[in-house]
C-alpha cells in the first residue's frame, strides 16, 4: 500500500548518491504526510514509516540509509503537531543510525534527529536517556563533521529539557553515574556541560543527587585538558556555594568522597578537595560527626603537604574539627580517631605526627576514660614514637604519655615500659634518655619518677643494662637543671626523713653501679659512707668503665652543682671523711690522667690543718662508721648512735652494695668464660682508649659536659 501512497520516483530519488535528489524526495514525502494528516489517515502514514524504516534506514546500502534518515524527518515535519503518536516509530531507527560504520549516516541521523526534535519539543523528552547515550557518544566521534551536528542537536536538547516539565532526573541520574568515569575528553566536556545545563533548572534538584557524580566531577580536576578542569572546577564551585545556601544536604556521602580525593596525587584535586572539607566542617554539623576519623585522616596528611596552600586550608580544618566538642552518645567513635592518630605517629612527615599527638592529647583531656580503655592499642605506638627524630614530638609522646600515668598503675607501666625500650633499644637511651627523663621528671614529679626507676632497677635481671642505665639517671640527677629540687632534697639525706627515704630509696638501685653510689653519697654529704664505698672496691672492680665513669665525676666535681662541697674543703677539720673520700678516688686514678691532675690541684688547694694523732688512728681504724671528729653540726650528730632511729643505717647499706658488686663480678666471670677469650691488660685497654680519644662504648646520656675528659694521655699508667 505504501508503495501506492508514495510514487516510484520518489522512492527512486530517495536513494539516490546525489544529496539534492534525496532532499526533493523528502520534499515529497513531507507533502504527502502533510496531506495525509489532514485526512486523518494515520494508517497510511504508519505504512509509510514502516516502509521508511525496513526499506531504507535498516538497508544494507548507505544511500538508502541516507535517504530513510532524511524521509523520516520530512514525514515528521509533515506530520507537525501529529508527530508524538509516531515517535515510537520513527526514533529508534534515527537513534539505531548513530551506530552506523558510515560517517555521512550517523551525520543525517544527527540531522534527522535534530529536525524531528525541533517538530515534536517536549514529546521528544521519553526518549531523553536514549538520546543523551547516543549524544555522549557522538560527541567524541572520530569525524569532525559528525562532531559538529551532534554539538548542534545537543544544543536544542538541551533547550528542549529546561523548558520541559516532563524531564525525570530521577531516571537520568543512573546514566549519568555511569557516564562520569569515561576519560574521553570531548565525553568529559560533554558531560560537565550537561551537569551545569540541568543546575541551573531551577525545578531540577541537581544538588540532591550531587553524591552520585561528585567523584566524577573531581576526578576531571586532574585532566590533562585546562579547558575540563577549569570547567569541572567551576562546577564544583557552584555546587559549594548551593550547599552553603542549602538547609538539606547529604553531607555524610560526599563526605566519603572528599576523603578519597584528598589524598590525590595531584595537587589541584587535593586542593579543591580539602576545601570543600573545611567547608563541610564547618557546615555539617552532627551529621559529619560519624565521618569525624575519616576527615582527621585526610587532613592530618595535607598538614605536611608541600603545596602551602593545601597546608594552610588544612591546618585551619583541623584546628575547626579539634574545636567541636562531640559525644560519645552522638556517633563520635573516640577508636576509630585514635587508629587513625596512631597510624600518622609513623607518618615521614614532622608536622602531621605533631598534629596526631595534639589529637591525643585533646581526645585525653576531653574523654580521658574512654582514651584510657583504647591504651593497649596506643601505648605501644607513643613509646616507639620517643625515637622519633624530632625533639617536638618527643616532648609531645611525653606529655601524652604523663599525662596517661596520672593514675598510680598507669603511671608504674610507664616506667617499666620505658625501661623495657631503653633495655631494648640501647640507641634510645643514648640519643633520648636524658630527655626523656628529664621532661617526665617536669610533667610527674621528680622525685616519683625517680622512685619508680630505682624500684624497678633494683630487681633487673640484665646487669649489664641495670649499670648502663643507673649511670645515666645518676648523671641526669647530677646535671639536670629540672633535678634541682631533688639535688637539694637528697643533700638533707642525713637530717631530713624525706631526703633520707629517698636515700635508701635510690641506694638500692644504684648499687649497680659504684661510681653511681659514690656520687650518690657525695651528694647526699654521706662522705664517711663513701669512703667506705671506695675501701670496698675491689681489684676487679677498677676497670676501663669504672675509670672512664670516675673521671665524669671528677669533671662533674668541678659544676657548681658541687659548689657545695669544694667549699667544705675550705673546712678540712670539720670534713675529714669528705678529704679521705677524694684521696681515695685520686689514689684509683692512673697518675697521668687528666682527672688526677684536676682532683689533685683542688686537694692542693685545701687548707693544712694539724691533726692529733687520736683523730687519724680513729679515722683509719675501728667501727668505719664512729664519728672522729667532735663536731657540732647537725648533720655529724644525726650519725651519733644516740640518735640512730632516725639515722641510716649505712652499715647495712654497705652490705647491700657489696652483694650487689658481687653479683656483678660473677656475671663479668661468667661473660668472660663464655666468650672464651683472653682479655688485653687494664693498660693496654686505656692505652687504646686514649689514643683514639674516644669514650668507652656506653651510654651517650652519661657523657660529661666537657669534652675535655678525652684529653690525650688520660688513663695511661
Amino acid at each position: 500500500m505504501s508503495d501506492t501512497i508514495v510514487p516510484a520516483f520518489v522512492l527512486r530519488n530517495l536513494a539516490d548518491k546525489l544529496y539534492e535528489k534525496r532532499k526533493n524526495a523528502a520534499l515529497e514525502i513531507e507533502g504527502i504526510v502533510k496531506q495525509l494528516t489532514i485526512a486523518g489517515e494515520h494508517d497510511k502514514i504508519t505504512a509509510i514509516i514502516n516502509l521508511l524504516t525496513t526499506e531504507f534506514t535498516y538497508s544494507q546500502q548507505a544511500n538508502h540509509r541516507k535517504g530513510g534518515l532524511i524521509g523520516l524527518a520530512a514525514a515528521t515535519v509533515g506530520l507537525t503537531s501529529e508527530a508524538a503518536q509516531h515517535l515510537e516509530q520513527i526514533v529508534p531507527p534515527v537513534l539505531n543510525s548513530f551506530l552506523d560504520q558510515d560517517s555521512r549516516v550517523r551525520y543525517y541521523a544527527c540531522e534527522a534527529l535534530y529536525n524531528i526534535a525541533k517538530v515534536v519539543r517536549g514529546e521528544f523528552i521519553v526518549y531523553f536517556n536514549q538520546i543523551f547515550d547516543a549524544l555522549c557518544k557522538l560527541s567524541a566521534d572520530s569525524d569532525a563533521n559528525v562532531q559538529s551536528a551532534a554539538h548542534l542537536l545537543d544544543r536544542l536538547v538541551k533547550d528542549i529539557v529546561t523548558e520541559s516539565d516532563q524531564f525525570s532526573i530521577e531516571e537520568f541520574i543512573p546514566l549519568l553515574r555511569e557516564r562520569m568515569n569515561v576519560l574521553n575528553p570531548y565525553v568529559r566536556q560533554f558531560l560537565v556541560g550537561w551537569i551545569t545545563v540541568l543546575d541551573s533548572v531551577p525545578d531540577i534538584d541537581m544538588l540532591g543527587f550531587l553524591p552520585d557524580f561528585l567523584d566524577g566531577l573531581f576526578n576531571m580536576l586532574s585532566d590533562s585538558s585546562h579547558e575540563i578542569r577549569q570547567q569541572a572546577d567551576s562546577a564544583l564551585s557552584e555546587f559549594l556555594q548551593e550547599i552553603k545556601n542549602s538547609p538539606n544536604v547529604d553531607y555524610g556521602r560526599m563526605a566519603e568522597i572528599l576523603v578519597q580525593r584528598a589524598g590525590s596525587p595531584d595537587e589541584f584535586t587535593r586542593l579543591t578537595a580539602i576545601t570543600w572539607i573545611n567547608e563541610f566542617v564547618k557546615l555539617g554539623g552532627d551529621q559529619l560527626v560519624p565521618y569525624y576519623a575519616d576527615i582527621l585522616g585526610a587532613i592530618l596528611p595535607c598538614i605536611s603537604d608541600k603545596e602551602e596552600k593545601i597546608r594552610v586550608v588544612a591546618r585551619e580544618t583541623n584546628e575547626e574539627l579539634r574545636s567541636i566538642r562531640a559525644d560519645p552518645g552522638e556517633g563520635f567513635d573516640i577508636g576509630a580517631i585514635l587508629s587513625i592518630a596512631r597510624r600518622e605517629l609513623t607518618s615521614e612527615w614532622e608536622a602531621t605526627r605533631i598534629e596526631a599527638l595534639h589529637w591525643i592529647a585533646t581526645l585525653l583531656a576531653r574523654h580521658r576514660a574512654e582514651v584510657i580503655s583504647y591504651l593497649n592499642d596506643i601505648f605501644g605506638s607513643l613509646l616507639s614514637a620517643l625515637s622519633d627524630p624530632s625533639d617536638e614530638v618527643v616532648l609531645l609522646v611525653l606529655e601524652v604519655l604523663a599525662c596517661i600515668a596520672k593514675d598510680a598503675p598507669h603511671f608504674r607501666h610507664l616506667v617499666v615500659f620505658l625501661i623495657h625500650n631503653f633495655r631494648s633499644d640501647h640507641s634510645l637511651l643514648e640519643k633520648r634518655g636524658a630527655l626523656i627523663v628529664r621532661r617526665l621528671c617536669v610533667l610527674l614529679d621528680a622525685e616519683r619518677v625517680y622512685r619508680e626507676f630505682s624500684t624497678i632497677l633494683e630487681g633487673e635481671d640484665d646487669l649489664d643494662f641495670a649499670s648502663i642505665m643507673v649511670q645515666a639517671l645518676n648523671l641526669i640527677l647530677l646535671t639536670s637543671s629540672e633535678l634541682a629540687d631533688l639535688r637539694a632534697l637528697l643533700k638533707q639525706s642525713l637530717v631530713n626523713v624525706a631526703g633520707k627515704d629517698l636515700f635508701i630509696s635510690l641506694y638500692a638501685s644504684w648499687c649497680h653501679s659504684a661510681m653511681a653510689t659514690i656520687s650518690l653519697c657525695l651528694l647526699a654529704q654521706a662522705y664517711q659512707h663513701a669512703s667506705s664505698v671506695i675501701q670496698s672496691l675491689g681489684e676487679e672492680d677498677i676497670n676501663v668503665k669504672f675509670l672512664v665513669q670516675l673521671d665524669k665525676l671528677i669533671r662533674l666535681m668541678e659544676t657548681p652543682i658541687f659548689a657545695y662541697l669544694r667549699l667544705q674543703l675550705l673546712e678540712p677539720g670539720k670534713y675529714t671523711w669528705l678529704l679521705k673520700a677524694l684521696y681515695g678516688l685520686l689514689m684509683l686514678l692512673p697518675q697521668q690522667s687528666a682527672a688526677f691532675q684536676i682532683l689533685r690541684n683542688r686537694l692542693k688547694t685545701v687548707p693544712s690543718i694539724a691533726f692529733n694523732t687520736d683523730q687519724l688512728k680513729r679515722a683509719s681504724s675501728g667501727n668505719p662508721y664512729s664519728q672522729i671528729l667532735p663536731v657540732s653540726e647537725d648533720i655529724i650528730r644525726n650519725q651519733d648512735s644516740g640518735n640512730m632511729h632516725n639515722a641510716i643505717n649505712f652499715a647495712s647499706r654497705l652490705q647491700q652494695f657489696e652483694h650487689m658488686q658481687n653479683q656483678h663480678r660473677m656475671h663479668a666471670k661468667l661473660q668472660q668464660q663464655s666468650r672464651k677469650a683472653t682479655p688485653s691488660t687494664l693498660s693496654q685497654e686505656m692505652q687504646k682508649s686514649d689514643e683514639s680519644r674516644r669514650p668507652s662504648p656506653i651510654s651517650d646520656t652519661t657523657r660529661p659536659p666537657s669534652r675535655s675528659s678525652w684529653n690525650s694521655g688520660q688513663f695511661q699508667h
